[in-house]
Parts: C-alpha cells; sequence; structure tokens
C-alpha cells in the first residue's frame, strides 16, 4: 500500500471512531470506559498520521 493510501485508511478510521465516539456520548447509559477507549485509540491514529506527514 502506498504512504498516500495508507494515510487515507488511518483518516477514515479516525473519522469513524470520531462519529462513534459522538454517538456514545449522546447515548444513554453509555460506557464510560468503552468511550475512553475508542478516544485513546483515536488519538493514537491522529499521531500516526502527524507522524506520517511530517517525515
Amino acid at each position: 500500500m502506498s504512504l498516500n493510501g495508507h494515510l487515507e485508511e488511518l483518516r477514515r478510521k479516525h473519522e469513524t471512531l470520531s462519529k462513534a465516539v459522538e454517538a456514545a456520548q449522546r447515548a444513554p447509559g453509555s460506557d464510560d470506559l468503552e468511550i475512553a477507549r475508542m478516544k485513546k485509540q483515536k488519538l493514537m491514529l491522529k499521531e500516526e498520521i502527524t507522524r506520517l506527514t511530517t517525515h
């Protein structure tokens, strides 16, 4: 996979997680630990995207 393709896949995953976090935060009785896990994963994706685009 090319670098651009990999970056697009990472961005797509980040956007999907972002929507999932927003939906979970709006849902009553949502699992705070699951939301925290998704946020951590989202941050890791963001850091990877930044690392790949700055080097």
